[in-house]
């Protein structure tokens, strides 16, 4: 595995555990993962559906909570928090971009972007700016106004990303982000995603299994049965 070159870490994952109970019987969905994550990162995850790489993100993004082991995000154990905590943690320092866009239907784009800003209490004429900005980077500011419907899949992807990023938070996850587009937005929405740890610094975190996405990122992981595989 090719590993950039960084002076601190962003991710320390230590002997996480993951199991779930079904009629079938227990399921071990991570099983004893560690794992260090340079900040400033670009990774792409890749293995087969059920491999664990989605409940690993989830874990990693406060979405669901460990069964055993522990997750250091910049010094902080995830873990740990409580529920209001991680309400905090999803919104100011986890960014999130999913294959079916979970974009508001009825929001135009720019009103999508201000929605997280308003929950962080971010001043009116800063919302504004910032989703502008935003907009301006994916090339979509013309079309700030459209809702969802009015846009195409990868524009309503670009959207997506612009959304995970209206926070400023360090971490970005992407589980399956270029699954229901065609190839010319696979590649405008990957290009996208490894220039946020390029141009930002943003340690990226991408669950895919496109070889085409992944070979786009400079560090690849591969995941089977809720482990790492050389």
């Amino acid at each position: 595995m090719n590993k950039p070159e960084q002076t601190s870490t962003a991710i320390r994952v230590e002997s996480l555990g993951k199991s779930y109970t079904t009629a079938a019987g227990p399921v071990s969905a991570l099983r004893n993962v560690s794992w260090d994550v340079p900040t400033g990162s670009a990774i792409a995850i890749m293995g087969p559906s059920g491999c664990g790489k989605t409940t690993l993100l989830n874990l990693l993004g406060g979405m669901d909570r460990a069964t055993s082991g522990r997750i250091m995000v910049h010094d902080s154990d995830v873990t740990a928090m409580s529920e209001r905590a991680l309400e905090d943690y999803r919104l100011r320092r986890v960014g999130f971009v999913f294959q079916f866009f979970n974009l508001i239907p009825t929001l135009s784009a720019r009103d999508n972007l201000e929605l997280p800003m308003v929950l962080a209490n971010v001043p009116a004429s800063e919302r504004h700016d910032r989703a502008d900005a935003l907009l301006t980077t994916v090339g979509l500011k013309e079309k700030g106004h459209k809702r969802p419907e009015e846009l195409s899949g990868g524009e309503q992807q670009r959207i997506a990303i612009c959304l995970a990023l209206v926070n400023d938070p360090p971490l970005i996850l992407a589980d399956e982000p270029t699954g229901n587009l065609d190839t010319a937005n696979v590649e405008i929405v990957t290009e996208l995603l490894v220039s946020l740890s390029a141009k930002q610094g943003k340690t990226v975190i991408v669950a895919c299994h496109d070889p085409k996405v992944v070979e786009a990122f400079p560090t690849v992981y591969r995941m089977r049965d809720g482990v790492f595989v050389a």
